[in-house]
């Protein structure tokens, strides 16, 4: 016995088998992949490639000590003087004190350490955050000296002077064929600028407005409401005035 199929039927069949057919044909052609191609992913700022990072960092002074002397000349305490005011300023952690022993010059080294203690007592620092350390030089031809250190916060750049390709014309070298700084440019500008940076804090955020200086703004209000000027004056400059011509 045969089962005949409707025509209308047979030729939806027809075109759904069709249709399947076609799709997997077109999906055949289409890579399955799922990467992600993103053009430029390098910047071509030196901002960027050379970022300015706000980190902890040490500061540090030495002291040279002889063998025969346990005290503090005057430029040393005037450097020892200025250690304890950016400390007070800007320091982040106590003063570590690095003193040599079973040198030569270790009692000296010992007494200059104690003046050296006083004297950063008196700018300010708290005698807690003071610490000493004893340490045996490696090189017994070298001085042994006393090194005082301690951490604040800084800014950074760089390294500088990397240089992952040539400046000349090369097949490989992406800068010059596409007319794009070279790695390296901006690093040492980048790097002075942190260098320059007296408060870090200054490249996230803004300082706070000071207060307005009330005696001046008391003056320029009193002249305003008698309807006089409130411009300056300057009679001195006309003293220093070399010629009147145009007058």
């Amino acid at each position: 016995m045969t089962t005949r199929i409707p025509l209308h039927r047979g030729k939806a069949l027809h075109m759904l088998g069709a249709l399947l057919g076609l799709s997997a044909a077109l999906g055949a052609c289409t890579p399955q992949t799922t990467e992600i191609v993103t053009t430029a992913s390098v910047s071509d700022d030196y901002r960027h490639r050379h970022p300015i990072a706000v980190t902890e960092a040490s500061r540090s002074i030495v002291v040279f000590v002889g063998h025969a002397r346990g005290g503090l000349s005057g430029s040393q305490r005037t450097d020892v003087i200025g250690l304890a005011q950016t400390w007070v300023r800007e320091g982040t952690g106590a003063i570590i004190a690095d003193v040599p022993i079973d040198t030569p010059n270790a009692r000296a080294a010992a007494a200059s350490y104690q003046e050296i203690r006083s004297v950063l007592m008196a700018g300010g620092v708290p005698s807690r955050a003071i610490t000493m350390r004893h340490y045996r030089p490696e090189d017994p031809r070298t001085l042994p000296t006393i090194r005082l250190s301690y951490p604040k916060i800084t800014a950074v750049a760089g390294p500088c002077g990397l240089w992952p390709q040539d400046l000349g014309p090369n097949i490989d070298n992406v800068a010059y064929n596409e007319n794009r700084s070279y790695h390296n440019f901006g690093c040492a500008t980048q790097r002075n600028l942190a260098a320059m940076i007296d408060n870090p804090a200054d490249l996230e955020q803004p300082r706070p407005e000071s207060p307005a200086y009330t005696p001046r703004r008391d003056a320029a209000f009193e002249k305003y409401r008698k309807g006089i000027a409130t411009t300056t004056t300057y009679t001195e400059s006309d003293k220093a005035k070399l010629s009147d011509t145009g007058k």
